[in-house]
């Protein structure tokens, strides 16, 4: 529990588990939870009931939240998986960097 690496709306790449190697882009995260949702990734199938919104039901496919450690950051310049770190810049502001590159995320 505590704080991420990553940000809603940050590209990143999965570095374990079933989705290993697929790219996509974090759509909500969860800090307390120490969890990241995968646009397009780790999907899972829901069954259900007829309701006011959806009067049909059926299977509803949607993602599943994955672990925090489980997903990397993925460099600006190369495209492949970094590591994050803050920059403190000459105006007192702080920014993410890529460590493998050096530029800002």
């Amino acid at each position: 529990m505590g704080k991420m690496h990553v940000k809603t709306g940050d590209t990143v790449i999965v570095i374990a588990g079933k989705e290993k190697g697929k790219k996509g882009k974090v759509i909500a995260t969860y800090p307390k939870k120490d969890r990241v949702v995968v646009e397009g990734l780790n999907l899972v199938k829901r069954h259900t009931k007829p309701s006011q919104n959806n009067p049909q039901g059926g299977i509803i496919t949607k993602e599943a939240a994955i672990h925090v450690s489980n997903v990397m950051l993925v460099d600006p310049e190369s495209g492949k998986p970094t590591r994050v770190k803050m920059v403190q810049q000459a105006d007192g502001t702080k920014v993410r960097t890529a460590v493998k590159s050096g530029k800002a995320i």
